[in-house]
């Protein structure tokens, strides 16, 4: 077989690189302390209350019952109703020998039931702003269990990632001279368990955002491959396909978008063996086009840097990697990324141009800016030929059009495959990264007929999400697979407690949920 061949492992040639080897997190002097209730000294003390304004028996004891009689003149003279995601704060408050006194709202019932902690913990961090800061995890109405500390806790350090290292003057996020933040629980032991395959999610989520938001210069398609090729220290075994490797598998697809560029393209499969060697691999494919001019369909010229984001779904696939095997997932994963420039060289693929796919399928290209599910569409035939998985599921930045269908709130999902499709969704209500399933049919794949090849590469205006999602599953076989369109979460994302930066690190958390929960011995 042709996959068996001696491959080229890619080098790195930029030495600004030597930052992608580092995988300290956002500040180095920020740290999580997990401790039994006790009494707090210094810094901000951070306490939690229904919409009643009551903390919980423990913490009222805590704290005392002058403390508990200063929230409740405090709220009323600020208003404070206790509102989920509300907070007040208290200077110098009487009877207390801390420097603030931080009161966050839980809500109602109802609230209290939808408690997401990942988010609760962003907003704990976003409040301390002291030299250290002790939160009482007594919540009124909840129960709080070691893996809801940890989810807090997990939070608490996502919030905190910041990308200067290009600054001269460092960006702190507004969060100045915060060193220690301290979750006060019932079992710190119990904690300090949970925690440690959350650490692991944690360096994933990090080691994703921070590929999404290196610059084009610093991170080609070589230096990617060389971060997956980084791997290797925690046991994932890797294999760089180059161009000579592509050209003998008959990936005109993927290398007709690479031909473009000086910096030519590469695939880095990634492979962890944590299961049983009879077990099927379960596979995740990744969008790496490390920048997109639009090719010969150049793009307008604003806002075309945001195109070093267009590699975000292969970042989520190496950030994936990283997480399970930091935390020894018990399975068989399978991470395949392609690597690619789009540019508009003279070399360039044109709109017009007919490739050959590794498939055999051939492909009329229409506009050359629909260039990542010609990537994907090689990849994806290599990994189902090549690894007979149990699934794949592939996530790209692929279409602007699922921006208009469901702007930056939820990713689309197509599959072939109704249970896969719904154990996704449920991992995305678990994690709240959130999908939705879009329709994939005949009427779509119709859309992609060619005169002159077997397909096209875009089907016009109208359905454009789906037309590209048909494209896809051309490619699959009758393999179980999810395309994810993760244009809209994964750069430029909105705001949130937990993601404050450009990039999110949108569907490690999401993918890492599905593999613990159904795919792992």
């Amino acid at each position: 077989m042709p996959y068996m061949m001696p491959v080229t492992k890619c080098a790195v040639p930029n030495p600004a690189l030597v930052h992608l080897q580092q995988e300290g997190f956002m500040a180095d002097s920020f740290k999580i302390d997990f401790q039994p209730h006790g009494k707090v000294e210094t810094g901000d003390l951070i306490v939690f209350v229904g919409d009643n304004l009551k903390p919980a028996p423990a913490v009222a004891k805590q704290i005392g019952s002058k403390a508990v009689d200063l929230i409740a003149k405090a709220a009323a003279a600020e208003n404070f109703k206790g509102k989920a995601k509300s907070a007040m704060t208290v200077v110098l408050p009487n009877g207390l020998s801390v420097d603030r006194l931080i009161v966050i709202g839980l809500g109602g019932e109802t609230d209290r039931a939808e408690m997401d902690f990942v988010q609760l913990g962003g907003l704990i961090s976003g409040k301390a702003n002291g030299k250290s800061a002790t939160a009482v995890l007594d919540l009124p109405g909840i129960d709080v269990s070691p893996e809801a500390v940890a989810e807090i806790a997990l939070g608490a350090q996502m919030r905190r990632y910041s990308f200067d290292r290009y600054k001269t003057k460092k960006d702190d996020n507004g969060q100045k001279g915060v060193t220690r933040l301290v979750l006060s629980v019932a079992d710190p032991a119990a904690v300090k368990k949970a925690y440690k395959a959350q650490e692991s999610v944690l360096q994933g989520i990090t080691l994703a955002r921070d590929l999404v938001n290196e610059p084009p210069n610093v991170l080609g398609p070589q230096e990617f491959a060389a971060r997956a090729q980084a791997l290797t220290k925690l046991g994932v075994e890797v294999e760089i396909l180059d161009e000579k490797a592509m050209k003998k598998l008959g990936m005109g697809a993927l290398l007709g978008v690479a031909q473009g560029s000086a910096r030519g393209g590469c695939v880095a499969i990634m492979r962890w063996n944590g299961g049983k060697a009879s077990d099927k691999p379960i596979a995740f494919i990744g969008k790496g086009v490390v920048f997109d001019t639009g090719g010969i369909s150049i793009k307008p010229a604003a806002g075309m840097e945001d195109m070093k984001g267009d590699m975000a779904g292969a970042a989520c696939v190496v950030g994936l990697m990283h997480a399970l095997a930091s935390r020894k997932a018990r399975a068989n994963v399978i991470g395949a990324i392609g690597l690619v420039e789009n540019m508009p060289d003279g070399n360039a693929q044109r709109p017009g141009d007919i490739v050959t796919t590794m498939s055999g399928q051939t492909i009329e290209i229409i506009n050359t800016d629909a260039e990542g599910r010609l990537v994907l569409a090689d990849v994806l035939w290599y990994v189902q030929d090549r690894f007979k998985p149990k699934f794949m599921i592939d996530l790209a930045t692929l279409t602007g059009a699922i921006l208009v269908a469901l702007a930056q709130e939820y990713a689309g999902l197509f599959s072939n495959n109704d249970e896969l499709a719904e154990r996704l969704a449920a991992a995305g209500k678990a994690t709240g990264e959130r999908v939705w399933r879009m329709p994939i049919g005949p009427e779509f794949d119709k859309m992609i007929e060619s005169k002159f090849a077997d397909m096209k590469n875009t089907g016009g205006r109208f359905g454009g999400s789906s037309t590209a999602a048909a494209l896809l599953q051309r490619f699959v076989n009758d393999v179980p697979w999810a395309h994810l369109d993760i244009a809209g979460t994964a750069m430029g994302s909105p705001q949130t407690e937990i993601s404050r930066g450009w990039a999110s690190g949108w569907g490690v958390r999401l993918l890492d949920r599905l593999v613990r929960d159904h795919y792992e011995d």
